[in-house]
């Protein structure tokens, strides 16, 4: 399979003021960022808050320019002229976290499902119907008719996230950017959202970037993962593979810090505090050495992204056994 989507080099730095200080400081959302994205895959972004996946989401749609870096989509680079614009905003969509607040609260569902279809001017008015009701089916909101002629308000959050869904479909993209999708959820109803996306990736063969903090939701639903922190990737691999034989300790990290029903766990050694304060300059050296208990003289320099031979890269001196 190829690639559909080339992430190269990607960077985006943001000034940050204080309200009490005049002095501006660079926060370094997401730095030299690269990864590929295969037909057909799931490609899992994951990471605390703050690290950079958002970020990511939407430097991939255009919504806010890179300082460097490319974007290549289908081969061809996306720039910002409105061709290019239209290309990667008609064959990539997004999932936001949010359902209510990703659509318009004053719409019907009908006219939120129709409007990328408008936009994109696609199709005549019985097309556009049909494909909407199409979309609707799709995403399993029977009778489609009916829920057509609702209100965001009278639907549950679950769903709302299905509406978000068929919006994407309407389109029938190429790439789904899924961003948080399941964490405003129930956890009644995350795992049938999670089935309903597995199965229309493989009905339609789309590509998704999956974005989540999560990892237990992240190895359901995921192929290849990368662990991001503080706008870096520390390492890149096989799903299986990283969350069961991790090698960079901030991967480790995130692992112990899962909720799982095992009473083995609250015996659990948990060498690596994530929470612990940072103070140190963070931009100078290993992103997570002030963090990591395994940290050396070297750690102050920063570590490259490398292959260690066996199909991923770690970006660590000290890789974990």
């Amino acid at each position: 399979m190829s690639d559909i989507l080339n992430v190269e080099n990607l960077t985006k730095h943001f000034v940050k003021k204080g309200f009490f200080s005049s002095k501006a400081s660079i926060v370094k959302a997401v730095d030299d960022v690269s990864f590929s994205l295969v037909e057909g895959e799931v490609f899992v972004l994951a990471g605390e808050s703050g690290s950079g996946k958002s970020t990511i989401a939407r430097l991939i749609m255009k919504a806010i320019e890179a300082n460097s870096g490319k974007i290549i989509f289908q081969g061809e680079e996306i720039g910002n002229d409105s061709k290019s614009l239209e290309k990667i905003r008609m064959s990539c969509q997004m999932v936001h976290q949010d359902p209510y607040d990703s659509i318009n609260p004053r719409m019907k569902v009908f006219d939120i499902v129709l409007e990328p279809l408008e936009i994109h001017k696609i199709g005549n008015k019985e097309e556009r119907h049909r494909r909407v009701i199409d979309a609707l089916r799709e995403v399993r909101l029977e009778p489609a008719d009916e829920i057509a002629k609702k209100y965001p308000h009278e639907l549950s959050g679950g769903q709302r996230q299905r509406i978000v869904l068929a919006r994407a479909l309407v389109l029938k993209p190429k790439v789904i950017i899924a961003d948080e999708p399941v964490s405003m959820l129930d956890v009644s109803v995350r795992a049938e959202v999670l089935e309903l996306m597995e199965y229309l990736q493989k009905k339609h063969n789309i590509s998704f970037i999956y974005i989540t903090h999560d990892l237990a939701t992240a190895r359901h639903f995921g192929q290849r993962i990368a662990i991001l922190y503080l706008g870096k990737i520390v390492e890149i691999g096989r799903i299986d593979q990283v969350l069961l034989h991790p090698k960079h300790p901030y991967t480790q990290a995130l692992i112990d810090a899962l909720s799982e029903p095992n009473p083995d766990n609250l015996h659990k050694e948990k060498k690596i505090r994530i929470n612990e304060p940072l103070d140190i300059d963070v931009y100078k050296g290993c992103r997570f050495r002030a963090r990591c208990p395994y940290a050396i003289e070297q750690c102050k320099e920063e570590p490259p992204l490398e292959s260690i031979g066996d199909g991923r890269d770690v970006a660590c001196f000290v890789k974990l056994d």
